[in-house]
């Protein structure tokens, strides 16, 4: 086997530095070597040739002459003896280990065997010398790079070796904490003589922490900088028996840190809402006159949305359900020059809650009274909204045109509730009126105006905006739409808002008459878009600078909301064990309401979630807007539930599943038809007299305006079949728009009885006309029938 001979090898027994091995190398061999490189048979022949011709000796006194020379540096060492064998070269003598690298005349050099010859007789010859004194040459500054790269070299030549040994070696260093290991100066402090030098530290210097409303003890401790039983032992001395995780409040910290010789500071803790919000109070030189916003209240069909019509000349009423009105509406309207901010409130028991919301955010409540009916018990309950939100009230007895009008019976009435009418020396007017003949809306008007002026109505608009939420929906084209009301500041397209548990940059702004707006001042109700999700109506909305707490705002409110939530719940406990044992035995009904916008979704659950008796709980498991998905009919299919259906409809995937899973849907547009067939229903005494057989549904492809007919539908019958007079309901998204009566039904220029599945036809109805293509007409009719 080779034996692998090394540059450094060479020159270590050459007795050279390695820079003159390497550059001899680099002469007649291109590849450059390093310390470590082992050198092959001819490499090893240029070498020993090289050096060999450049150490060469004329003769052999010569070279007596330089050992003789080299003697007092060796500490008068004995000559050693000359060679038994003359060399047989030049230079062989000039070698320092030459043993075994002897090589004879004319013959090339065996480097390659020398080794094995060397290292097993290197010990003999090395045995009979002296020790070699180092001289040193501090004169000079040249410092041998190579005897360090060496020593690096032989380190790492060790470790070579160690690893193909399979012994595992550790290298140490020595440091100065090894030397001083076992000399400690001094002994370690304690534990109690450190609290102690903290103590005489403290007595001598009065240290100041800073304590919230609230702390526990062990935290208390740390800032003083105290062991926790030394605190709770000040605290019994006090009389107050608290563990180390309790909390104990600001005066009591103030004491216990007193006996330590601490002063305490309060600490103030700057929430997010005081970051980003604004709440600081108005300067009176920045406030201006802003228009009043007035409510209008009172019972059903009492003339509140018909007084509203004739005050904005439009005609909203014909497009509610039964001349009922379902949501809060806001409108903006000028009178004299001077604008007013109207709120529509549905006046039905079932919108008790929108009915309070809106008295909140209002100045002037108008109680629209029927002269003919009096006081009925939702005017009761407008009555006690608007003093509980301490709003001034105007009467308005309505209906002065029908016969058995009495206004002075309503008057009576009214003094019933603490409501004078000023003629009889009180301070609440009433204005007698009819929207029908447009009787006293002027002097409404007037009465309204002049109480806004006797309130002195201000807001300062050059600030962030601040408002309420009135009502809020979600739109398959636009997201989430929020109808609110600036009560402070300007609101402007681009500000980051956040209105409850919702955040987003308003995108777009829309007046109550639908055009896009910029910016909305003081009592300006517009409709926005760009929010992350439909917000509760009522909330309040806050525009904020930074868009990043804003959303750590929301997150942290979710999560509050949800922590309450869940500590609702109620917990068995010995208390009300034989409640809970009771409620297993209830009968719970399990119900999912979907709606068209928020407000109506929060009215139909709390109105349900009053029907529950001693037998019977209705649950309300899940609250939407939007039309009845494929998730909505799983999710009453898994839980047993059925699904109420306020002013929507399902989508065809949802209607498949419901009739094939046997999930009941109950579709309403008027809310109490839907409270009092779910309370019929509760009590077992639901039998209604007729039903709803759907007959098929066709989808608008085009529309044709014909004069002398009208708006012309060309439809195609997707799913069953359309009949000549049967009722038609238009669905735009998921959303009932229209339910009218098919008019005309056509195949080409025939009249038809019916189209079938497949076909194409032309339809007009009898009243709607604002058919869009890809609205769907949904066709039944209104079978009797007896269980």
């Amino acid at each position: 086997m080779m034996i692998k001979y090394r540059v450094r090898e060479v020159a270590k027994d050459l007795n050279i530095p390695n820079k003159d091995v390497l550059d001899t190398l680099a002469k007649y061999f291109p590849e450059p070597k390093k310390y470590m490189t082992a050198l092959t048979e001819e490499e090893l022949d240029v070498v020993f040739e090289a050096f060999t011709q450049q150490r060469n000796m004329e003769s052999l006194d010569a070279y007596f002459a330089q050992r003789e020379a080299a003697a007092p540096a060796q500490e008068a060492a004995p000559a050693p003896k000359a060679p038994q064998k003359a060399p047989a070269s030049k230079g062989e003598a000039s070698q320092k280990a030459p043993e075994g690298r002897r090589q004879e005349k004319g013959q090339a050099p065996a480097p390659q065997a020398a080794p094995q010859v060397q290292k097993p007789a290197a010990p003999a010859p090395e045995a009979h010398k002296q020790p070699v004194r180092r001289v040193v040459d501090t004169r000079s500054s040249n410092v041998n790079i190579d005897k360090y790269n060496e020593k690096y070299d032989q380190l790492a030549d060790q470790k070579v070796k160690t690893r193909t040994d399979n012994v595992v070696t550790k290298q140490k260093f020595p440091n100065r904490n090894s030397q001083r290991r076992g000399q400690r100066r001094g002994k370690r402090e304690t534990e109690a003589e450190r609290l102690n030098r903290i103590a005489r530290e403290r007595a001598a210097k009065h240290i100041t922490i800073e304590v919230p409303d609230e702390i526990t003890v062990g935290e208390f401790a740390l800032r003083l900088k105290v062991s926790a039983p030394e605190v709770i032992k000040k605290l019994m001395s006090l009389g107050v028996f608290a563990a180390i995780n309790d909390t104990i409040d600001f005066d009591t910290a103030v004491l216990v840190a007193d006996e330590f010789h601490a002063k305490v500071e309060k600490e103030v803790v700057v929430t997010i809402e005081e970051r980003i919000i604004d709440d600081s109070e108005d300067d009176e030189a920045n406030l201006v006159p802003r228009a009043p916003v007035v409510v209008v209240m009172g019972h059903v069909d009492h003339g509140k949305t018909s007084i509203l019509d004739v005050i904005r000349h439009s005609h909203v009423t014909e497009g509610e359900a039964g001349g009922i009105t379902q949501h809060i509406g806001a409108y903006r309207v000028q009178v004299d020059g001077r604008d007013i901010t109207f709120l529509d409130t549905p006046g039905h028991a079932a919108f008790t809650t929108m009915r309070a919301r809106g008295a909140q955010v209002t100045d002037i409540a108008v109680l629209v009274v029927a002269a003919d009916d009096g006081i009925m018990p939702q005017t009761v309950e407008a009555i006690n909204h608007a003093k509980a939100a301490g709003v001034s009230i105007i009467v308005a007895i309505n209906k002065m045109d029908k016969e058995g009008a009495n206004p002075e019976r309503v008057k009576e009435q009214l003094t019933e509730y603490e409501l004078v009418p000023e003629e009889w020396g009180g301070d609440t007017p009433c204005i007698p009126v009819s929207a029908h003949t447009k009787q006293g809306i002027d002097d409404l008007l007037e009465m309204i105006l002049l109480t806004a002026d006797m309130m002195e109505l201000k807001a300062n608009p050059d600030r962030a905006a601040k408002g309420t939420v009135i009502e809020a929906r979600l739109d398959k084209g636009m997201g989430p739409v929020a109808t609110v009301l600036v009560q402070n500041g300007t609101l402007r397209a681009g500000d980051t808002i956040v209105a409850g548990t919702t955040v987003g940059r308003v995108r777009s702004m829309m007046d109550d008459r639908g055009r896009r707006v910029k910016e909305a001042g003081p009592s300006v109700p517009v409709e926005i878009t760009g929010l992350n999700d439909v917000p509760v109506g009522g909330d309040i909305f806050n525009a904020v600078s930074d868009e990043r707490l804003a959303r750590e705002l929301v997150e942290q409110r979710l999560t509050e909301q949800k922590e309450a939530q869940f500590n609702s719940q109620t917990k068995v406990t010995l208390d009300n064990l034989f409640e809970q044992m009771k409620e297993g035995d209830m009968k719970e009904l399990k119900i999912i309401v979907k709606a068209d916008v928020q407000g109506s979704v929060e009215a139909v659950r709390q109105s349900l979630e009053k029907l529950s008796n001693d037998e019977v709980r209705v649950h309300i498991i899940h609250g939407a807007v939007g039309a009845i998905s494929e998730s909505d009919v799983m999710l009453a299919n898994a839980s047993n539930a059925i699904i109420v259906g306020f002013n929507v409809r399902p989508d065809p995937v949802a209607e498949e599943n419901a009739k094939r899973d046997g999930v009941d849907m109950r579709l309403y547009r008027i809310i109490y038809d839907c409270i009092e067939e779910i309370e019929s229903a509760m009590k077992g005494m639901l039998a209604p007299k007729y039903r709803e057989v759907a007959l098929g549904r066709a989808e608008c492809r085009e529309t044709y305006k014909i004069s002398n007919v009208g708006m012309v539908i060309g439809g195609h019958v997707t799913s069953g079949k359309i009949t000549r007079n049967a009722q038609v309901r238009v669905v735009r998204d998921g959303i009932i728009v229209a339910d009218d009566k098919v008019a005309s039904l056509r195949r080409f220029k025939d009249d038809v009885r019916e189209v079938a599945e497949g076909y194409d036809c032309g339809i007009t109805l009898e009243k709607f006309s604002d058919i869009k293509q890809g609205d769907v007409l949904e066709a039944y009719e209104m079978e009797e029938y007896r269980e």
